[in-house]
């Protein structure tokens, strides 16, 4: 069943690769299958045994000593130098975790809950003012250990930048006032709305969180001590610190400050060409515009293929609009394990 459904995936134009990656199979399990025998599996593993294997007597000695009543309540961290302490080894860390978990005793036996390990929450967007994410960034100023706080929101389907404001602190009260200003000034009704932000203590204080419920906005938050949950603010300010006009010093005034953000987000909404958008500005695709762009630069390259067939082994590049984006996406198991593997 599994190599029909991969001739019909490859006879419909997809890449033998990409068809092997949908079924958490690899190209060369495949090629094995299709072998005159049936691909059947001839690996027999290691005909000798490993030199350094563990004897029976020495896995029996190491398991009695970790759950003897000196060491039945400490990890094999606190066990192997305790043992060195008294003139003894046995066997690595690895070892006694590896065998523990042999023999299922590797579970969590404190008091507290064990650790566990949460999924963000998923946002989708297919137009904008449907999910907004939202930050604060320090702007140095003159003197040594002082800032300027900058507040940003960002409609995450359009990338542009639809509210801000420069600050001289942090706090709660100013985080929504700038989120009822920014909806005032677009004439948006918020309910529904989805506003993403990391923990912070202006994000999750009473004032913003009764402002959002009051406004019937959905509100959402990073997981606990993880950097990456909320990747459009911090894509976001990265641009924003790594432009060339950005000062190298430090802002003389709050009004050199905001002088600064305001050219800069002049340029990011409307000259910026978004790569993760098809390379149209945020408010270009905000405003709708993007489609008839999209759709002359694809004509352009239609007639350069027709012009000059020779050049084009295949399809001509992807114009189309980026009809969804997602916040925080779920990741397959394999995808999680790609990246891992490429980080």
């Amino acid at each position: 069943m599994i190599l029909s459904l991969v001739d019909e995936a490859v006879g419909s134009g997809a890449r033998l690769r990409s068809a092997c990656h949908e079924l958490g199979l690899s190209v060369r399990t495949i090629q094995r299958w299709r072998e005159p025998n049936g691909g059947e599996d001839r690996r027999h593993g290691p005909v000798t045994v490993p030199a350094n294997k563990l004897s029976i007597e020495e896995r029996q000695a190491i398991l009695e000593t970790v759950n003897s009543l000196e060491f039945r309540d400490v990890s094999p961290h606190q066990i192997v130098p305790r043992l060195a302490d008294q003139e003894k080894y046995l066997a690595s860390e690895s070892t006694m975790y590896r065998l523990l978990r042999e023999q299922k005793q590797l579970t969590h036996r404190e008091r507290s809950k064990p650790a566990t390990s949460r999924r963000p929450h998923e946002h989708a967007a297919t137009g904008p003012c449907q999910v907004w994410s939202w930050d604060i960034t320090y702007l140095r100023g003159t003197v040594r250990g002082s800032f300027y706080y900058l507040y940003m929101i960002e409609d995450v389907w359009s990338r542009k930048i639809v509210g801000w404001q420069i600050h001289e602190e942090e706090s709660m009260e100013l985080a929504a006032s700038l989120f009822r200003e920014t909806c005032a000034y677009l004439e948006l009704d918020p309910d529904g709305l989805v506003l993403h932000s990391d923990n912070g203590g202006p994000m999750k204080g009473s004032t913003m969180l009764a402002t959002l419920q009051k406004l019937g906005v959905v509100a959402s938050f990073s997981r606990p001590h993880v950097s990456d949950d909320n990747p459009f603010s911090e894509a976001l300010f990265r641009t924003l610190k790594y432009r060339p006009e950005y000062p190298s010093e430090a802002f003389s005034s709050l009004k050199h400050a905001r002088a600064w953000v305001a050219s800069f987000v002049t340029w990011y909404n409307t000259a910026h060409r978004h790569s993760a958008i098809r390379f149209v500005s945020p408010d270009e695709r905000h405003d709708g515009r993007d489609k008839d762009i999209l759709a002359k630069r694809h004509r352009v390259y239609q007639l350069a293929r027709d012009n000059n067939p020779e050049r084009w082994s295949g399809q001509t590049r992807n114009w189309e609009p980026v009809e969804l984006v997602t916040l925080n996406p779920m990741r397959t198991k394999h995808e999680s394990r790609d990246q891992d593997q490429a980080a």
